[in-house]
């Protein structure tokens, strides 16, 4: 008996979840853990189903996900992910068959082709480039909450603004009686 993949079971709210994303009913079906060879079939059939059309509608209604939360993700899984399975593909004598590559995390996989003599060449995306493409939009998320901070102080926007205890924190500037200095001299004030 040959060595088949463990297939998860199949899932019905993924599948729900996956055909909104992909809008490919096999494709969801695969990918949710149902059978490659009976996967068109049983994704046409969940469609149909009560359960997978309120489950669609649901969805359906709640908005979408901002694009800068999917680039977050996909940039995370990139730098953070596992590329066990790119490595168990680079490693394989020959290219696995069609239902083991359906069951494989090739996400972090750019380019595959074959080479000459046989075998293939297996590319990565670059882990570093995503940590410093991370860094750069988590400083810009940064920037963006300081200036929203600094244009609401300047505006006298109060609601939003956090309150501040002086107290505990202590004064960047004190008040003008006990800092006499910080006060620009009148014309009749000797200097």
């Amino acid at each position: 008996m040959p060595n088949r993949p463990k297939r998860k079971p199949p899932n019905r709210r993924l599948f729900c979840m996956l055909y909104l994303a992909l809008g490919n009913a096999a494709e969801a079906a695969r990918r949710a853990g149902f059978p490659p060879e009976t996967a068109e079939i049983d994704g046409l059939r969940l469609l149909q189903s009560p359960y997978c059309r309120s489950t669609l509608a649901s969805l359906a209604a709640q908005p979408p996900l901002p694009m800068q939360s999917l680039v977050l993700a996909g940039l995370s899984r990139l730098a953070f992910g596992s590329a066990n399975d790119a490595a168990k593909l680079l490693f394989a004598d020959e290219l696995p068959p069609k239902e083991m590559l359906d069951t494989l995390d090739l996400f972090h996989v750019s380019e595959i082709k074959r080479v000459k003599g046989g075998g293939f060449e297996v590319k990565l995306f670059d882990r570093q480039r995503a940590m410093e493409r991370l860094l750069e939009l988590a400083g810009s998320a940064e920037s963006s909450a300081a200036a929203a901070a600094l244009l609401s102080a300047l505006s006298g926007d109060t609601g939003s603004a956090k309150e501040v205890d002086h107290a505990e924190y202590g004064s960047v500037f004190s008040e003008t009686e006990d800092s006499p200095e910080l006060v620009a001299p009148s014309g009749d004030e000797e200097a």
